[in-house]
């Protein structure tokens, strides 16, 4: 039966592989399969330089950010960085330069060049248009941070550029629709939330979590100044693997400046709609939150 499985497995890995060639159509089997170069300032994305992703056109495997595109008049579309973990280096047969392909699927993208002062990273990822496919960023976004009292963070949050609307609601629990004193007396496990809608052409998931650090204490736990319970506990909700990695990196470069950071990341649940008069508490009260200030950590 085990090796039944196995030639099931190995058949229709074979059939997937040969679904993903038929997809390519003669130049970009030359170039992604057989290694080749299309011809310089021929192809699609020389002068392309739209906000979004750049991915794999054989596997879809999101590869360069737009931010990190330039130009370098070199005749291809030129990165100076690739998004982690998504592009591999390999030597180049010729023995001189270095390949880079997809590390997903191993579809030839270009090669890498160091020391040429393009730009302050000093790499350019010399790629092929062909290999790319490309994916235009939403115009909107959501981003769930909760930090203390929902009140305070989103009177913060609304009040930056780019932020196209703000809610606070509840986020992490197991009951469904809870009311705000279902989760103030606790057992439903919900935390306080507040979930942002951003162009994320003016503002950037990054930025937006670095103001989050900055207008509460991460270091706090299960609690943000008199507000004490586990429902105002600091966690971010991603939605993506980037939204987790880019957290995880500005969490390591709070601790790494002495900030004992207790901020959890998990992956966002249902978000449930706190009462009306929860919404846009201090701007309808005319005050101050009271357990939140803006302070600058990065």
């Amino acid at each position: 039966m085990k090796r039944l499985i196995l030639i099931l497995l190995i058949v229709i890995g074979g059939i997937i592989m040969y679904s993903q060639d038929r997809k390519l159509n003669d130049l970009e089997k030359y170039v992604i399969e057989n290694k080749g170069t299309e011809a310089p300032f021929t192809g699609e994305y020389v002068e392309h330089f739209e906000d979004g992703t750049y991915h794999c056109k054989k596997c879809g495997t999101e590869l360069f950010d737009a931010s990190d595109k330039f130009h370098s008049s070199c005749g291809w579309p030129s990165f100076d960085d690739a998004l982690p973990g998504r592009v591999k280096e390999v030597p180049d047969k010729d023995g001189i330069r270095t390949e880079i392909v997809c590390a997903n699927c191993g579809g030839h993208l270009g090669h890498v060049f160091r020391g040429e002062g393009y730009t302050d990273k000093n790499l350019r990822h010399c790629v092929n248009s062909v290999s790319m496919k490309f994916e235009e960023r939403s115009k909107e976004a959501e981003a769930y941070f909760a930090g203390g009292c929902f009140w305070g963070v989103e009177y913060y949050l609304q009040k930056l550029d780019g932020v196209i609307s703000t809610s606070v609601g509840f986020m992490g629990g197991h009951v469904v629709n809870p009311g705000y004193y279902e989760v103030v007396r606790g057992g439903t496990g919900h935390i306080e939330t507040t979930k942002v809608v951003y162009n994320p052409n003016k503002i950037t998931y990054e930025e937006l979590t670095k103001y989050f650090f900055e207008i509460h204490d991460p270091t706090q736990l299960d609690r943000q100044g008199p507000d004490i319970g586990q429902q105002y506990r600091s966690v971010i909700f991603y939605s993506s693997e980037q939204e987790k990695r880019v957290a995880a990196t500005l969490i390591q470069t709070l601790k790494n400046k002495g900030y004992d950071v207790v901020t959890k990341l998990e992956a966002a649940q249902a978000f449930y709609k706190a009462e009306n008069y929860h919404q846009d508490y201090y701007q309808n009260k005319g005050s101050l939150p009271y357990c939140h200030s803006y302070k600058k950590k990065f």
